[in-house]
């Protein structure tokens, strides 16, 4: 038989296998059988390597490996979901959408709110490609990382375009086995399947993704309506019909009233699912009324998301530890028995301060309720004050560092090591210098820094630098391999080409954040030209405060940080500013404070600010009177009646557009 008719024969069969067992879960061949065909393939592709192709069933295993993620624009933008946290809510948003349609009752069709990573496939027969919600506007490709879940189908009999967008998650056995395994390897283990799941996509070598067992639920046909299907529950079957994985416990109800029966109910199952759940999504069944129903700036009229309380547990406090921060801050932790919370495993929860333990009473020994705000970080509710026994402890503040031994200062509520050679401190710098939003030092997290710390290859921000002279002895350390250590070493090298915004705000400098690092940026154009700047004239800066002048101009008076930064240039660092002043200096927006309202076209919000502040323009969340310029987009609200009812000048985004050039 011709091998490419052979081929496309046995892609057509492995496909419906795939189908039948990881979306009806109902295989129909033996695995041998399965294996055989695939053994078969294998053979074929290598003897004729023109027809193997990255949507094979062969490459589903993974091995592809890229050195960056492509940036995708979404044809339609990717909008979040309001929230809803009661039934007052739910009824509330029910009685809008009745009004704007004029009915008495509205059929929703209520789904599981996956907590996974929003995804949205594109195909046009194939798969074109898959992408990340990211700002909503602009995502990026993880097409052969998606492709090695294999619910998820490679081609689909339908030849026009289709978008379809889903939740790609990691079911809790899989979470259960890479937890199992990285505690075999004394690695650090996964916090939740959300992060492990989003982790997972966003891995760059796709047979690690291919390895942590995901899998996904797809729930919105976006462009349904090109296939003249009406409702939302028929395009989900329509989905059902070309072979994509939907959530079966999605349910028609007839009013609100049933969607909050159906919020009930699964409220008691959501512990017996497969997967996490952090909600319910609501949708009006009827597309036809979407249009009508309209969006705000960030999400649909036509859709809410009822999210579960947050999940409390009791467990007993066994200790309360102490950690020291970048700028010596003193933090004290909780140290609970472990205990599961929302998904993942809980050990410690911080207790932010003296006066947070003494105005909950916290004693070492107490019994005390936990949860994770907003479904993430841990924190102590309350005492259990009628389970308190006889053998608690008192907690008392430590009065010296817990690292270096030097008395503590107390600023406030806060206590700090004023010690600046405390080796606490000097990881803590390290850790926030090579982070995403200063240096972007991949590779140099919290735990390579404490280990090379410990090792004496980094002790301060310089040492980083030269890394390089230590390369044969890390590639001897446990779970250093010679690619992992020159990925770290080009990282750190790429690092000394970032604009001074970067830079500065690594220094970690008293007050200055990384919106402020940008601003003083564009203001002096270099480090030397800051460093000589006085406390008046920072205070002419908008937004410079008495508090962070001083503490700038204290900071460039201490001669120790003026050798940090010359031993920084000596080994190639830049400092400075990489954007265009000049542009700014010459921009309609320059000096100006701007609000944006609304949905753009053609850029999502992240983006426009983006292009405003670097034209010298600061940007705000809400209209006052000090505002010069709403940018107002489709459903722009009530920022633009504001606006509108104060004088402010507002540009429409064709104005915007021609004015930001």
């Amino acid at each position: 038989m011709d091998p490419k008719l052979r081929a496309q024969e046995i892609t057509k069969l492995l496909e419906e296998y795939n189908y039948q067992y990881y979306v009806l879960d109902n295989p129909s061949v033996s695995d041998a059988e399965y294996d055989r065909l695939m053994q078969e393939l294998m053979a074929i592709e290598e003897a004729h390597p023109e027809l193997k192709s990255p949507l094979s069933p062969t490459q589903r295993v993974g091995g592809m490996v890229q050195d960056e993620f492509k940036k995708i624009t979404h044809k339609r933008m990717m909008l979040s979901l309001a929230n809803a946290f009661n039934d007052d809510d739910l009824r509330d948003f029910d009685r809008k959408v009745r009004e704007i349609l004029n009915v008495d009752k509205v059929r929703y069709m209520a789904e599981m709110k996956i907590d996974g990573l929003g995804i949205s496939l594109v195909y046009r027969n194939h798969l074109v490609y898959a992408a990340t919600r990211g700002d909503g506007t602009t995502g990026e490709d993880v097409t052969n990382n998606v492709l090695t879940i294999k619910s998820v189908p490679s081609h689909i009999n339908e030849d026009e375009e289709l978008e379809i967008r889903g939740e790609v998650f990691m079911p809790k056995k899989s979470l259960e086995r890479l937890n199992k395994e990285k505690e075999a390897n004394g690695e650090p283990l996964f916090a939740n399947a959300r992060n492990a799941a989003a982790g997972s996509i966003r891995q760059l070598d796709s047979a690690i993704a291919a390895s942590r067992g995901l899998d996904a639920f797809w729930y919105y046909f976006v462009n349904a309506k090109d296939f003249g299907i009406r409702y939302h529950s028929d395009a989900l079957k329509k989905a059902d019909e070309l072979g994509f994985k939907t959530n079966p416990e999605r349910r028609l109800c007839n009013g609100i009233e049933e969607v909050i029966k159906y919020i009930e109910e699964y409220t008691e199952k959501r512990p017996s699912l497969a997967y996490d759940i952090d909600g319910i999504v609501i949708k009006v069944d009827d597309m036809d009324t979407y249009d009508k129903l309209g969006y705000t700036s960030k999400t649909p009229r036509w859709a809410i998301a009822y999210k579960f309380p947050p999940e409390e547990v009791i467990t007993k406090l066994t200790d309360i530890i102490f950690t020291v921060g970048r700028t010596g801050k003193i933090t004290p932790n909780a140290v609970l028995e472990p205990v599961r919370v929302a998904g993942s495993l809980v050990q410690r929860a911080t207790l932010h301060n003296e006066d947070f333990i003494i105005s909950k009473d916290l004693k070492i020994g107490d019994y005390v309720v936990i949860r994770k705000a907003g479904d993430v970080i841990p924190e102590v509710v309350r005492v259990v004050k009628e389970r308190r026994g006889s053998d608690v402890i008192d907690f008392k503040m430590i009065d010296n560092c817990p690292v270096c031994g030097e008395p503590l200062t107390r600023v406030d509520a806060m206590h700090y090591c004023t010690n600046p050679y405390c080796g606490a401190k000097k990881i803590e710098q390290i850790i926030h210098f090579a982070s995403r939003d200063a240096m972007d030092i991949e590779g140099l997290g919290e735990k390579v820094a404490e280990q090379f710390f410990n090792q004496g290859f980094i002790k301060n921000i310089t040492d980083i630098y030269d890394l390089s002279q230590y390369r044969e002895e890390i590639i001897a350390l446990d779970g250093w391999k010679e690619k992992s250590i020159d990925n770290l070493l080009a990282a750190i090298e790429k690092s000394k080409e970032n604009s001074l915004e970067r830079v500065l705000f690594g220094l970690g400098i008293k007050e200055v954040g990384a919106k402020t690092a940008k601003v003083l940026s564009r203001k002096y154009g270099d480090i030397d030209a800051l460093g000589t700047a006085t406390e008046a004239e920072l205070l002419e800066i908008s937004d410079v405060g008495p508090v962070l002048s001083q503490s700038l101009v204290n900071w460039f008076a201490n001669e120790d940080n003026i050798h940090l930064i010359n031993s920084l240039k000596e080994r190639g660092v830049n400092f400075k500013f990489l954007g265009n002043t000049t542009k700014a200096a010459g921009s309609y927006f320059s000096g100006k404070t701007v609000v944006l309202t609304g949905t753009l076209s053609s850029m999502g919000r992240k983006e426009a600010t983006a292009l405003l502040e670097d034209v010298g323009a600061k940007v705000t969340g809400s209209v006052s009177k000090a505002t010069d310029c709403v940018i107002a987009g489709v459903e722009a609200g009530s920022k633009l009646d504001k606006a509108q009812a104060l004088g402010i000048q507002v540009l429409d985004e064709s104005e915007f557009l021609s004015l930001i050039k």
